[in-house]
């Protein structure tokens, strides 16, 4: 078997991969919906809701671009087998600690599911992506 047979990423990877970019591709989306007061935004969420995001600290709005954004690159990092994902996937694992902290630490969660399902996203994301780095499936 040649180099190039046992570094084939198996079909799960590609799964993933794409999954990783669908999610980040939300946040994305959530994050600009946000960020631009959109009306589709201002129809999901209560007028206290929108008050609360509207007085978050900046730092905490950076980390949700950086969460996102960072993800986004690393998941089309991880479809191109690019070994570059992986420090990408940790930028947005550490920017999503630093989000969801605050958000947890003062009671903003309006979905506590959610809040915890996007900790454990970054962390299968990251460590996935470690996974098919140590697997040889990232160049």
């Amino acid at each position: 078997m040649t180099d190039s047979a046992t570094n084939k990423p198996a079909i799960w990877f590609w799964i993933v991969s794409v999954i990783a970019l669908i999610w980040n591709g939300m946040g994305v989306n959530a994050y600009l919906q946000q960020a631009y007061n959109t009306a589709g935004y201002q129809e999901m969420y209560t007028a206290e809701q929108q008050e609360i995001a509207a007085n978050m600290p900046s730092w905490v709005t950076a980390a949700f671009a950086i969460a996102v954004f960072a993800g986004a690159l690393a998941a089309i990092g991880l479809l191109v087998r690019k070994s570059w994902a992986t420090k990408l996937w940790l930028l947005s694992l550490i920017a999503v600690i630093v989000q969801m902290g605050y958000v947890l630490i003062n009671g903003y969660a309006s979905s506590i599911g959610m809040t915890i399902m996007i900790i454990v996203l970054a962390v299968v994301f990251y460590w996935f992506s470690k996974m098919s780095g140590s697997k040889g499936w990232l160049k």
